[in-house]
């Protein structure tokens, strides 16, 4: 999992992406995504950086579930 790192009992990783628009663009492709599997991260957008993070509150902290959409969120990048 190539530039996730384990935080508070999360999966967490900054994105920068080239222009503000195409944050937005990225979080909305991560929403669509988090919409389809019913699991949702937490999502902070400063200008052209996005910080992911993910974690299961009902599981107090890190599941597969957060591993397996940590991976699919950085596909998102260049899709």
């Amino acid at each position: 999992m190539d530039g996730w790192e384990e935080q508070e009992n999360a999966l967490v990783r900054e994105f920068e992406l080239p222009s503000f628009p195409a944050a937005i663009a990225f979080v909305d492709r991560l929403a669509e995504l988090a919409e389809s599997e019913n699991h949702h991260p937490d999502v902070d957008i400063r200008y052209r950086t996005v910080t992911v993070r993910w974690t299961t509150h009902s599981e107090g902290g890190i599941s597969e579930k957060d591993r397996e959409m940590a991976e699919r969120t950085s596909a998102l990048v260049t899709a």
